[in-house]
């Protein structure tokens, strides 16, 4: 990660320079992060409970270009590498992939809708629409979405509830108190943030990147 990148996701929207339209890296920058929020236990616990998810996007977008471009890498390997399939193993191999994705998307929608083991959430709080979730996460509009109202391209990773408790012990915890670590990739997600703290206002809500290893 570079310094401008992290002075950058230290400072909150409407601070300093404005942020670049969509910032989603190349390689993407994993950011690690600490989120706490404090507040009456009655509101803490609606948080924690409107907060918890899957963890993941429950995309529904159409495969079959991508088959036909992992068809065309297999047929015309880039150098030095060579076709190592006929062009019908080529076109099977390519089709068994997609099979495999898509089964891949309806086994991560049927968990997004019932599974509650990640504590942060942001498409369970800030849900994509289904119309980018059909046009999946590499269109533009959806890329545009996310980052407007997440702040982040990609679902955050990682989540944990901290201090993580040692395997066999019990975990004792604040009633008053939420406190997550997460990976966000590129960028502090500030909107989603943003969001938090207008539909709590009672709530503090501090988050902080962090640097060195977590």
């Amino acid at each position: 990660m570079t310094r401008g990148t992290a002075a950058q996701a230290e400072t909150e929207p409407g601070e300093g320079t404005p942020a670049p339209e969509v910032l989603a890296l190349p390689h993407t920058d994993w950011l690690y992060h600490h989120l706490r929020v404090t507040g009456a236990p009655a509101e803490v616990a609606a948080v924690r409970a409107a907060a918890a998810g899957a963890g993941v996007i429950p995309w529904q977008h159409d495969l079959g270009p991508a088959a036909e471009d992992w068809f065309h890498l297999l047929a015309v390997p880039p150098a030095p590498q060579r076709r190592s399939l006929s062009l019908e193993g080529c076109r099977i191999l390519a089709g068994q992939l997609r099979d495999a994705a898509e089964a891949r998307q309806r086994r991560v929608a049927e968990r997004a809708a019932a599974s509650r083991a990640c504590p942060l959430d942001l498409h369970r709080l800030l849900p994509v629409p289904n119309r980018l979730l059909r046009l999946g996460p590499e269109a533009a509009e959806t890329r545009a979405w996310l980052w407007e109202h997440w702040g982040t391209t990609q679902a955050l990773r990682g989540v944990v509830e901290l201090p993580v408790p040692r395997p066999g012990q019990p975990r004792h915890g604040d009633p008053g108190l939420v406190w997550l670590g997460f990976w966000s990739a590129d960028w502090t997600p500030w909107p989603a943030i943003l969001a938090l703290r207008a539909r709590w206002p009672a709530l503090r809500l501090d988050v902080r990147p962090l640097y060195d290893d977590p």
